[in-house]
């Protein structure tokens, strides 16, 4: 994968040089002519003091990415299966085995589990006692989340809240003396600031070698409005009347964003997070430039609420409304091109009992300038139900004031995923075990039956992060203790001892490969 970050520094560090040599030269030798030629050559005290700016920002972002790493998860979102077996198996395990012992779940076993769905994603830490930021589109309708620290501590997560209207929710672990981010502010954001976007690409499934990859790039644009939220809740069913309350008003950036970078920070230069990383525009579905943000005053707004009731309770102004272009500006009067012209006033709504009408151009809200629709969406929904706000517009050609108490938008909780039933240990670790028959040892290249070998791997457990592919044959199984596991002869055996093991322990594998020999992994049955 592309990662700019080095290569937007070295830009900088060239084009820093190349000012150095063409505007210093110039000056130093007096050059009023086009057509001079000479040589020019910098004494390394010139040279060393151009490339000092480049040299301190590259140490700037290796600083940012030391210290803002640490408090960025990985998430893996199990949601519940459609009752069909996966029929396509991972590619790095092998044809045979893929041929004798087909798809985790399949039918040769009748008491296999369906392989659930399995989702990955990104999110921050914004408190030492767990609550992490990241995308409704990550957790929603999960049934069981994992997190995971760049540490390698692993916790199981439970959901405080989701906004599909923002695409932001709140998860929650038990932690204590976490590693934490500072929020910091979008509404101060320019465009042209470095920024640095980290996450867990993903492209590689759970447990994927690209976890925590830092990015680098500027603020290419603000305010841009994508219909990623009201597709996604189009998908969904949602009622068309729900769409309206989505705010779709986006931080752009070119630092690289792939699937999987979803619900990861966005970061300025000072490691303050500005935005929460949520959508891309490509055509492949994988980085093409174009990487978008929620802006972290309204995601922070959101999480407040969150936190404190489960849902969002969302200011509601009620006005139906449209950018102003340039023939409303000269048909309204006004002085330039900006604001929001209101095409209908629902009666009994908050702008309708304080006086607002159709064709009213509102230009500010509280002092600030509005130039678009969903800015003004984001705006108010950073309010809460009751606040007060001062809303300035013009009608027929003069500038007026009125003062708005919000109300509350008719929004409709999500309903709560049903947890899935409670698997059993085998399934937790993912892992499928089955009898090492004559058929199966020739087919494997074992030297004769006898015995159990793991049969396939689901991506929902800890076996395939641990590189367990399947038709490996089981010597010993135990807990993590030197010389506590078993022998292991035949299923029996395997359900006996694992019968034993409770959420959170740790269970020891003593594995073994054709024409390898024996190696152990260990693996913490998840809560």
């Amino acid at each position: 994968m592309f990662d700019p970050l080095q290569s937007k520094a070295r830009v900088l560090l060239y084009t820093l040089i190349a000012v150095a040599l063409g505007v210093g030269g110039a000056s130093a030798l007096g050059w009023n002519s086009l057509t001079a030629s000479p040589t020019i050559t910098l004494s390394p005290q010139v040279a060393d003091a151009q490339v000092q700016p480049a040299l301190d920002l590259s140490d700037a972002f290796v600083n940012l990415a030391k210290v803002v790493t640490p408090a960025v998860i990985r998430i893996e979102a199990e949601r519940p299966g459609n009752g069909q077996v996966i029929t396509q198996m991972p590619d790095q395990i092998p044809e045979q085995f893929r041929d004798f012992f087909g798809p985790f779940g399949s039918p040769q076993d009748p008491n296999a589990e369906p392989l659930p769905n399995m989702a990955g994603g990104s999110g921050f830490i914004v408190s030492p006692d767990g609550y992490i930021l990241t995308n409704d589109h990550v957790v929603a309708d999960a049934t069981r989340i994992r997190v995971f620290l760049s540490d390698r501590r692993e916790y199981i997560a439970e959901v405080v809240g989701t906004d599909p209207l923002t695409d932001v929710a709140v998860i929650k672990i038990n932690g204590g003396d976490l590693p934490t981010l500072s929020i910091g502010s979008s509404a101060s954001l320019r465009v042209g600031e470095w920024v640095l976007a980290i996450g867990n690409p993903g492209l590689g499934g759970p447990g994927s070698q690209l976890d925590y990859t830092v990015t680098a790039g500027i603020v290419s644009a603000m305010g841009r409005r994508l219909p990623v939220i009201s597709d996604g809740l189009r998908r969904n069913g949602e009622e068309e009347e729900t769409f309206r309350f989505a705010i779709e008003d986006f931080i752009q950036t070119d630092a690289v964003i792939n699937p999987g970078n979803s619900g990861g920070p966005l970061v300025n230069v000072r490691g303050e997070v500005i935005g929460i990383n949520s959508a891309i525009a490509s055509q492949t579905g994988y980085y093409q430039g174009y990487g978008f943000a929620i802006p972290i005053d309204l995601a922070q707004r959101v999480m407040e609420d969150l936190i404190e009731f489960g849902e969002v309770h969302r200011a509601y102004l009620g006005v139906q409304m449209r950018p102003a272009d340039a023939v409303d500006a000269e048909y309204y009067g006004l002085p330039r091109t900006t604001g929001v012209l209101v095409q209908e006033v629902p009666a009994n709504g908050p702008a309708s009992a304080a006086g607002l009408q159709p064709e009213d151009v509102i230009v500010a809200v509280d002092g600030e300038d509005i130039e678009r629709s969903a800015q003004l969406q984001s705006l108010i929904a950073q309010k809460r139900p009751g606040d007060e706000v001062r809303v300035r517009f013009y009608r027929g050609g003069r500038v007026q004031e009125l003062d708005i108490r919000l109300g509350e938008a008719p929004l409709q909780p999500r309903v709560a995923q049903v947890p899935a039933a409670t698997p059993t240990v085998p399934a937790l670790l993912g892992l499928e075990f089955r009898p090492l028959d004559a058929a199966a040892a020739q087919e494997l290249g074992y030297s004769g039956p006898g015995g159990v070998v793991i049969g396939s791997v689901s991506p929902a457990g800890p076996a395939v992060r641990q590189g367990i592919t399947g038709g490996e044959k089981v010597l010993q199984i135990g807990r993590a203790r030197a010389g506590d596991r078993e022998p292991v002869n035949s299923l029996e055996d395997v359900n006996r001892i694992l019968g034993d093991l409770g959420r959170g322990e740790i269970v020891s594998l003593q594995l073994q490969r054709p024409d390898v020999n024996p190696f152990v992994v260990n693996l913490r049955v998840p809560e």
